[in-house]
């Protein structure tokens, strides 16, 4: 069963201050699955930590892509405070123990992560026959109107309210 469509152009209110948190791996290795395969592993239970509590971690929602040799993450936190609290938390300290111990400096893997503060309400969206997607899963997802209708019109819609 596939995720529901909504038809027509779509956008959310960008009225509150997120975080948008990019992080993934590269196999630069192929062969050296010994070295990679963890990494990869440790990620499924960290992701079910993250929308089993939601609320707490002030975890938004995320999107996953994986290519041939990268994998990325785009993540969407209610704030810094929030994600920089869960990079403390057991479940992270213990991945982030266990990739130093076994990979270190190898250069068989590599991962990155990449954290963008988006204060103010400095960012829009637009979603065409889309189902409920990055933003417009995290956030409040809602028709455009006509005062919408360019990315400058919803950049400024909710700062002039």
């Amino acid at each position: 069963m596939g995720k529901h469509i909504y038809p027509g152009r779509y956008t959310t209110e960008n009225t509150e201050d997120i975080v948008v948190f990019i992080i993934g791996m590269r196999i630069n290795k192929p062969i050296a699955l010994n070295k990679w395969l963890p990494v990869f592993n440790a990620m499924p239970g960290m992701i079910r930590e993250l929308y089993t509590n939601k609320d707490e971690l002030g975890f938004l929602s995320m999107e996953s892509y994986f290519g041939l040799r990268t994998t990325s993450m785009i993540q969407y936190w209610r704030s810094m405070d929030d994600l920089l609290a869960y990079a403390k938390n057991e479940k992270h300290l213990t991945a982030w123990a266990n990739f130093n111990k076994k990979v270190g400096n190898n250069p068989a893997v590599g991962i990155y992560h990449e954290t963008y503060q988006v204060k103010n309400g400095d960012y829009e969206s637009i979603y065409g026959n889309m189902p409920h997607y990055g933003l417009g899963k995290a956030l409040n997802h809602m028709p455009i109107t006509t005062g919408q209708s360019s990315a400058r019109k919803r950049l400024n819609s909710y700062k002039m309210q």
